[in-house]
């Protein structure tokens, strides 16, 4: 007969004498999926939303319509939609590919380089808190087609989140990185590109998120003053004809595309920087 050791005994003791746990398949695991909160608060405000419809709805185009209404003129928009989404994306990805490269390679320059940090540093804290909005008269004045004063005033609202976030990337490096480049016998490009850059990146992925954030801003206001399509021109166009369903099916599409956009970037973000996770 076999014997058990006591540490045997002891352990298939603990297990018979255990109850078995159950996996509980009720309300209280359904509450702990990903998001709740947010969906919770989104499932609120549209209670509210669809309750202040009921004080607001007095004629037969109320200035709130309702949830069902605005769905409905929102599957109605979509080709429209859609056309204005290509029309603003045109505007949009040259004005902020352009911020972005402009803003990462004068943040990371000015930072690294003393005369320059000196000169550019003070003339940033006086220029960068303008709002880009003044420009946008100025642009479309001054500028040969809306095209390209759209696309500047993008570029001027991205830029400086970008410069701002690559600087103090720059300035955030170590001494001792700058001394064993030197060592190694890097140039100044190659310090910058090998070690600058590298480790600035989770600053610039920062400020390239404001600055996405700044741009569709900047891109709607542009396109309320001269734009023929776009969605910022939808909106307005509807407002104009107190289509207030179209209207509002435009504003949260518009929000939609800056989610996704805003999400797609930070994607990219996680992949570029997966050290971080």
């Amino acid at each position: 007969m076999d014997t058990l050791s006591p540490a045997t005994a002891l352990a298939e003791s603990s297990v018979v004498g255990r109850p078995r746990q159950r996996t509980r398949l009720g309300p209280v695991s359904l509450w702990r999926w990903p998001g709740r909160e947010a969906t919770a608060l989104f499932a609120l405000l549209l209670l509210v939303w669809q309750a202040g419809t009921a004080f607001l709805t007095s004629t037969a185009n109320p200035l709130l319509p309702s949830p069902a209404r605005v769905a409905v003129a929102l599957w109605d928009s979509l080709p429209e939609l859609w056309v204005g989404t290509w029309s603003s994306f045109l505007i949009l990805v040259p004005g902020y590919l352009a911020a972005v490269v402009a803003g990462v390679v004068a943040g990371l320059l000015v930072a690294t380089t003393g005369w320059l940090r000196r000169a550019f540093f003070p003339f940033a804290r006086v220029v960068a808190p303008v709002p880009p909005t003044v420009y946008i008269p100025y642009a479309i004045a001054l500028l040969p087609t809306f095209l390209l004063s759209a696309m500047f005033v993008v570029f001027v609202g991205a830029f400086w989140p970008v410069f701002q976030s690559a600087a103090a990337g720059a300035l955030a490096v170590e001494g001792r990185y700058r001394d064993n480049a030197r060592v190694l016998g890097f140039t100044h490009r190659e310090y910058l590109c090998k070690v600058v850059f590298p480790a600035s990146l989770p600053h610039i992925f920062s400020g390239m998120a404001v600055g996405l954030a700044f741009a569709f801003i900047l891109l709607t206001v542009a396109e309320l003053f001269g734009a023929n399509a776009g969605l910022g021109r939808f909106v307005q166009y509807y407002a104009d004809f107190a289509d207030y369903p179209r209207m509002v099916a435009g504003i949260l599409y518009t929000g939609l595309v800056t989610f996704l956009s805003l999400s797609l970037l930070e994607r990219i973000r996680e992949r570029a920087l997966f050290w971080l996770k």
